[in-house]
């Protein structure tokens, strides 16, 4: 049975580390009230510059009590300076390759309160190739994040190299490898596709790249148009788990946001662990730091299903407290201690009704 929050002893928090091979670049947000026309003209009426890509995955794992790592490349210039100071600021190491030639990239990020119009221009941490995570060697008990951003360019034959020493038996390895795929997975190649999947990682994914990588893999994806919370929602949440989950031969996990998320893994059935609703009013989605939230806790020793369901609150609690619409990770005795209430509460309804 899966074990009570409540009731159950914390692991001991071992010196296991969670390292990212993804990307980090820089954010520039700006809110306008609808884009403008070829050759015409706007005034941003916000402007908000932040760290993205894998660096909140790092920062969420960080504050989760993991020694957090950064494996991928860090350029030199002024958007490199801005990245190494969040790192330092957020007590991650970075342990990749440096370039002396060029700057790390960014991203323009045009908010017109509707849609987000993205404007990109990559830099170092694009430019890995065959030998990029060659130093990498993880120790007993660590955690591998890989995103899918790195799988679409020339870090693909790094993230391909470091694949191929991992074995495709999970229980043969010790450390541990999550995987987010991208919604861009048409981007990816074929064979990479099938790297990835021989590897047999934990899959974090949300409904649409899900849906993606199911059509990827010749599985007929759910009509999301059919779909309302309540409304059959959750049985196809159910049935796509089960059946990406077994096609993939591996640990799955399927987040909704405020529904929480649908968890496989290989010889069981799909479990739901229940989110935490929450108004929201972020303009970025918090599936960065529920990743960096799961992967320190299973660094840390809980079950997947444990480190779900903490993760599933720190990711509501991130929300709540956005800065400048960007979700914020809180340390993790916030998100445990959310659940522990929610636990009381449901004991105590339960007395109520007996």
């Amino acid at each position: 049975m899966l074990h009570d929050i409540l009731n159950s002893q914390e692991p001991e928090h071992g010196t296991a580390s969670v390292i990212s091979l993804g990307q980090v670049w820089v954010d520039i947000m700006m809110g306008i009230g609808e884009l403008p026309q070829p050759g015409g003209f706007a005034v941003a009426d916000s402007v908000t510059p932040s760290v993205g890509g894998s660096f909140r995955v790092l920062q969420a794992a960080a504050r989760s009590g993991s020694p957090a790592q950064h494996a991928g490349i860090v350029g030199t210039g002024l958007w490199s300076s801005v990245i190494r100071d969040e790192f330092e600021a957020n007590g991650i190491q970075h342990i990749g390759n440096d370039r002396l030639d060029k700057d790390s990239g960014f991203r323009l990020v045009l908010n017109d309160g509707s849609h987000k119009t993205f404007i990109a221009t990559y830099g170092a941490e694009a430019q890995g190739d065959e030998h990029t995570f060659d130093a990498i060697e993880p120790e007993p008990g660590d955690v591998v994040h890989i995103s899918g951003n790195t799988l679409m360019d020339h870090s693909a034959a790094g993230i391909e190299g470091f694949l191929h020493r991992t074995g495709a038996n999970p229980g043969e390895r010790p450390y541990t490898i999550v995987l987010n795929p991208t919604n861009s997975l048409h981007l990816v190649s074929d064979h990479l596709i099938e790297d990835t999947v021989l590897c047999r990682p934990i899959w974090s994914c949300n409904r649409q790249e899900a849906n993606t990588l199911a059509e990827r893999l010749g599985i007929p994806p759910t009509d999301d148009s059919k779909l309302t919370i309540g409304g059959g929602f959750d049985d196809a949440m159910t049935k796509l788990c089960n059946a990406l989950g077994a096609t993939l031969r591996a640990p799955l996990v399927l987040r909704a946001g405020s529904r929480g998320a649908w968890v496989r893994v290989p010889g069981s059935d799909v479990v739901h662990a229940e989110g935490f609703p929450v108004k929201s009013t972020h303009t970025r989605s918090a599936g960065s730091c529920h990743t960096g939230v799961m992967c320190a806790m299973l660094a840390q020793g809980w079950s997947l299903f444990d480190a779900v369901r903490i993760a599933n609150a720190a990711a509501s609690i991130a929300i709540s407290n956005n800065k400048a619409g960007v979700p914020d990770c809180p340390p993790v005795e916030d998100a445990i201690a959310l659940i522990k209430r929610r636990e009381e509460h449901t004991d105590e309804s339960a007395e109520v009704q007996a």
